[in-house]
């Protein structure tokens, strides 16, 4: 009788010591994102992130930043267009600058880190002449991969391969695809592509569009200024790789493709949530208030290098544009089925939705089950940041989000490392 009391104590003690799972979090409702106060108390943010102020012609660049995990909890910053990575050690504090070094001399130029591969190797982003520079944990330089196109996304594999999100301009088309690099060979395997026709009369090519912009611009919202629309898919692909099974999910279309690491599919399935719209009314008003904006903007400059007399006319030339795009607006848009994609660290995807109001700082998340299904449908709110949902600024890390973030409501430097605990 006493073992049997004994052995449901300690189930009790082990079941009260163990983790919450996070679906269960996000099945209870609105998921709240609590600031982790002692993660990384200790830093001055206007120290560690005065490149926050950065610009180049005059437009801020500070915040064009991404992270990543490293296996120990650490987390590593991507300064752009600066030549050293901030790291951080598990308890949030600011450890080091540091860059690529190859025989004791640092690299002039680096780009971004994008992964970790094998928990001990980082490959960086492309630069303009398609190099993928890989080092170990430290910065010392290890190799260089070569691929002959752009870059959206990469993700780290097994058996020492990443998957790829890409895109090359054809003469006549321009192709999206998702390829699988092996880092041993560099050999590269396309296993989904997608073929945009380029337009090529301008009489009859609408370059402007001022209405929406569904591209990944480091938040999850509504864009007012001006893109060309013609470059390739406008949303592209979004990947992630569940254990042993990489995930290749379409926002335009809703189809969730499941592949092997060696690129052979597995399944294909299809959202079955309603696909929302952006009626003729909203856009009109979305269209007059970038109008408005541009009217307002007085003698700020687009291009720093410009004349002013240079910016004065082409500020009225996209007015004009944007006026006559305005009385064009006659048929719905349809919002794609989600904006963006994050593997939490139970191994279930979120899928975000395009918020329903912009600047509401909520954000509604369908659940993607690690056995390959939906399971759940919750939001995510924030009361002391304004949240940024998007891989490159906010990772899951054991139960935790770790994400660079602005805090509202400071003065100096917003822009920080925060840890969230997530409840309801």
């Amino acid at each position: 009788m006493k073992k049997l009391i004994l052995a449901a104590v300690f189930a009790l003690i082990a079941a009260s010591a163990s983790p919450q799972k996070l679906i269960d979090i996000y099945n209870k409702g609105t998921v709240k994102l609590v600031p982790d106060a002692e993660y990384g108390q200790t830093n001055n943010w206007n120290t560690v992130f005065n490149s926050y102020y950065d610009t180049i012609y005059g437009a801020p660049m500070g915040d064009r930043k991404s992270l990543i995990m490293l296996p120990d909890g650490s987390v590593l910053v991507n300064n752009r267009y600066r030549n050293f990575y901030s790291k951080f050690a598990p308890d949030g504090k600011f450890e080091k600058e540091f860059g690529i070094t190859n025989n004791g001399r640092r690299f002039q130029k680096t780009e971004g880190i994008a992964g970790v591969l094998n928990g001990k190797i980082l490959y960086s982003d492309l630069d303009n002449m398609g190099n993928m520079v890989c080092s170990d944990l430290d910065g010392n330089y290890i190799k260089t991969l070569k691929l002959d196109y752009m870059t959206r996304q990469m993700i780290p594999l097994s058996n020492n391969k990443i998957a790829v999100v890409g895109w090359v301009i054809w003469s006549d088309r321009f192709r999206d695809f998702v390829a699988i690099v092996d880092y041993i060979t560099n050999r590269q395997k396309v296993i989904w592509d997608h073929f945009t026709d380029r337009c090529k009369e301008a009489e009859h090519c609408k370059l402007f569009n001022y209405q929406y912009n569904f591209e990944d611009h480091g938040n999850v919202s509504y864009s007012t200024m001006p893109y060309i629309n013609n470059l390739g898919m406008s949303l592209p692909p979004k990947i992630a790789w569940l254990g042993d099974k990489l995930v290749v999910a379409i926002p335009a279309t809703g189809e969730i493709l499941v592949f092997d690491s060696d690129g052979n599919q597995i399944s294909k399935d299809k959202i079955d949530w309603a696909v929302n719209e952006i009626s003729v009314e909203e856009q009109k008003k979305i269209q007059q208030k970038a109008i408005d904006k541009f009217k307002n903007m007085g003698e700020t400059r687009f291009a720093g290098w410009a004349s002013p007399e240079e910016n004065r006319r082409a500020r009225e030339t996209l007015i004009s544009e944007m006026e006559a795009d305005l009385g064009k607006i006659s048929e719905p848009i349809q919002i794609p089925y989600f904006s963006t994609v994050l593997q939490d660290s139970d191994n279930n995807l979120l899928f975000f939705e395009f918020p329903k109001e912009e600047n509401s700082n909520k954000f509604n998340v369908w659940v993607y089950g690690n056995e390959g299904s939906f399971v759940g449908h919750s939001s995510f709110v924030c009361d002391d940041y304004t949240l940024q949902i998007t891989p490159s600024k906010m990772v899951f890390y054991n139960g935790y989000i770790y994400g660079l973030q602005l805090k509202k409501n400071v003065n100096g430097v917003p822009l920080s490392l925060v840890r969230y605990k997530l409840t309801n």
